[in-house]
């Protein structure tokens, strides 16, 4: 079998290496304090919108900035707020760590004067000793010690600023919702105040920055219908000091329409092992749409699918609702023949003893097809029968199927021919739209015929959501026919079904709506 590329062991390998490490003898003056806390960050790249600047700047531990994966260089600067006498800077590395990078400072915050650079560095905790000034600091990866990208849990400056404001403001307090609508939430609080003035707000959704109003009032746009948000506000000042947390508030967006009658959640590509908080971000999305059922589009748990693994990751997060869920299969559980995916699942994913079922829900007939026997080109003659009986004895009006290998894709492996007797059975069918993963991206497809050209009279609509948690690949190259797409951030679809009309959201783990599509009728 064709195995994707995962990082099987190599997390725990990488933090076996990460051991404390001195850089400097981080002998700091005894007025020293901690300059750079919670001051405005810029960085060159985030993997994805929930790893921010902000993040190696806050005091939480569990929170980190991370580059882009793969490239050099990468970098972080902090605004200390105004020139400061720098003594130290202490570097906490995640696992994707720097083996090469300089620490340079800058009164403007363009121009840039290297003040150390550190070579053979092994990850952990760096502790530098300086003897600079500047109002901003930027840690400046050149060279990578893994294959992956830059990732701080914490960046801290030391020193101090001669005659500098360093009293932030008053905690914003009052903070309510103003009303809401199918994608906004509108927000006020009473005004800080500070010793010399508050210049404006930062207001944070589930955590994260996404608005910076001058004013008491917010309006959040742009947002999945159904669901709710939690948020907090921190007043500013023109030193950067940031106060603390207002009060938080929860505000649930309204549904879509008056239609709405079922909810669905829809990824693939869900649970790594080594990167477990991906896949709890992900199901964290679940809890706040709160879906009728859970379609999934194949590899629910890496690395192989064995029932071990399923009980310590996929179970712990997204086996929350394993009840309401529909699962398919992927590659990876192939890898273990589907031993811990039967065990796991049982009769929800084995109705009729077969890894392929059809149900069904308002006047939807779905179909999950068992796509890795087609891609590694077995004997698919009992599958492919019991699908096109399926659907010719199906009596609802409207057909979606969902599984792991895509027949059209713009990613990393591209096209599949192999798939194209699962796709031409649906087209022939007159299917709506096919769900598929196995490629670690989203994008949206306009109807595609039986060769994959355009045709919105009778084609085949699809959309690729492996976005659910393992590594995203990011080279994407649109084909034709690509309507949306992106592969910078986790996510899920949130799939609405209304009398015979569908239409879906797919919102990331920032809380951010990355595309709306439909309504489309049946047809």
């Amino acid at each position: 079998m064709i195995r994707k590329h995962t990082r099987t062991g190599v997390a725990l390998a990488l933090l076996a290496l990460v051991v404390p490490q001195i850089a400097g003898s981080a002998t700091a003056n005894a007025a020293d304090t901690l300059l750079s806390a919670n001051k405005p960050t810029t960085v060159s790249s985030v993997e994805d919108a929930t790893f921010g600047g902000a993040n190696a700047v806050d005091g939480d531990p569990a929170t980190r900035w991370a580059s882009v994966e793969g490239h050099d260089p990468e970098w972080i600067a902090v605004d200390l707020g105004g020139n400061a006498t720098i003594s130290r800077v202490k570097l906490n590395w995640e696992a994707a760590y720097a083996s090469e990078y300089k620490i340079q400072t800058s009164a403007d915050g363009s121009t840039w004067s290297t003040k150390k650079t550190l070579t053979a560095q092994n990850g952990g905790v760096d502790d530098t000793s300086l003897t600079t000034t500047g109002r901003y600091v930027r840690i400046y990866g050149t060279k990578r010690g893994t294959a992956y990208g830059y990732s701080l849990w914490d960046l801290e400056v030391y020193g101090s600023i001669a005659n500098g404001d360093t009293t932030p403001p008053s905690t914003p307090t009052g903070l309510a919702s103003t009303g809401t609508t199918s994608s906004s939430v509108g927000l006020q609080w009473t005004a800080s105040t500070d010793n010399v003035g508050v210049t404006g707000y930062e207001v944070l959704r589930d955590g994260n920055v996404v608005g910076t109003p001058a004013g008491t009032t917010f309006t959040d746009s742009n947002l999945a219908s159904g669901t709710t948000f939690t948020y907090t506000v921190r007043a500013r000042d023109l030193a950067g000091n940031v106060s603390g947390a207002s009060n938080s508030v929860q505000a649930t967006t309204q549904p879509a329409g008056p239609g709405d009658t079922i909810t669905i959640v829809v990824a693939g590509d869900i649970a790594l092992p080594e990167l477990p908080g991906n896949h709890t971000k992900t199901a964290a999305l679940i809890d706040r749409i709160k879906p009728n059922y859970v379609m999934t589009v194949g590899d629910n748990q890496y690395d192989n699918g064995t029932i071990t693994e399923f009980r310590n990751y996929y179970d712990k997060t997204w086996g929350k609702y394993k009840a309401i869920t529909k699962p398919a299969t992927g590659n990876h559980e192939w890898y273990n023949n589907l031993d811990g995916y039967r065990q796991y699942f049982g009769s929800i994913a084995f109705p009729q003893g077969k890894p392929y079922y059809s149900w069904e829900a308002g006047e939807f007939h779905f179909v999950a097809v068992d796509s890795t026997p087609f891609y590694e080109q077995q004997n698919t003659t009992e599958q492919l029968n019991w699908l096109k009986n399926d659907l010719a004895t199906n009596t609802k009006p409207c057909v979606i199927g969902h599984w792991h290998h895509p027949r059209f894709d713009s990613g990393r492996y591209g096209d599949e021919p192999k798939m194209s007797p699962v796709w031409n059975v649906f087209a022939d069918a007159k299917a709506d739209v096919v769900f598929n993963g196995h490629d670690h991206h989203y994008e949206r497809l306009a109807p595609l015929s039986k060769s994959g050209t355009v045709d919105t009279a009778n084609g085949l609509r699809m959309a690729i959501v492996g976005i659910g948690g393992d590594n995203l690949y990011k080279d994407v190259v649109p084909r034709t026919g690509v309507e949306s797409w992106f592969a910078n951030s986790h996510g899920v679809m949130k799939l609405t079904l209304s009398g015979r009309s569908y239409s879906w959201e797919v919102i990331d783990t920032a809380g951010n709506t990355r595309d709306k599509a439909g309504p489309y009728n049946c047809r």
